[in-house]
C-alpha cells in the first residue's frame, strides 16, 4: 500500500515540536505519545532535553497519521504494518547519510542565499 503524503515538508534539517504540529496538524502530547507507541519516530535530544525531529521523523509521523486517521488501524496494526513495510524495503545507513548531508547542504546553500 503506497501512504500518500499530501504535506510539504519544509526543507530543514531538524524541526521544533511546535513546527512538527503544525506540519502534521497534531497536538504536542499526540507527537509524544506515538514516539512512545512507533520506533519509526524517534526524534533527537538536546543537551536541554529538548526534542528535535528530522524530516524523516515527520514522514514517519505524517504515516502514522494516515494509517491512524485514513485507514482506521489500530495502533497495534499500525505498529505491525509499518514494521513489515520497512522490512520489505530496508534503507541502508549510507542512503541515510546521504539524505543528512543533502538536507545540511541545502540549508547551508539556502542560508548563503
Amino acid at each position: 500500500m503506497q501512504i500518500p503524503l499530501r504535506t510539504r515538508i519544509p526543507e530543514k534539517l531538524y524541526f521544533k515540536i511546535g513546527e512538527v504540529t503544525e506540519i502534521t496538524g497534531l497536538a504536542a502530547y499526540v507527537l509524544r505519545f506515538w514516539e512512545s507507541e512507533f520506533p519509526v519516530i524517534a526524534p533527537k535530544r538536546t543537551a536541554s532535553g529538548q526534542r528535535l525531529y528530522r524530516p524523516v521523523d515527520v514522514e514517519a509521523i505524517l504515516k502514522v497519521k494516515f494509517l491512524l486517521y485514513d485507514k482506521k488501524f489500530t495502533i497495534e496494526g499500525a505498529r505491525n504494518f509499518l514494521k513489515k513495510s520497512s522490512q520489505k524495503t530496508p534503507m541502508s545507513s549510507a542512503d541515510t547519510l546521504f539524505q543528512e548531508i543533502r538536507a545540511e547542504l541545502h540549508e547551508i546553500k539556502t542560508l548563503l542565499e
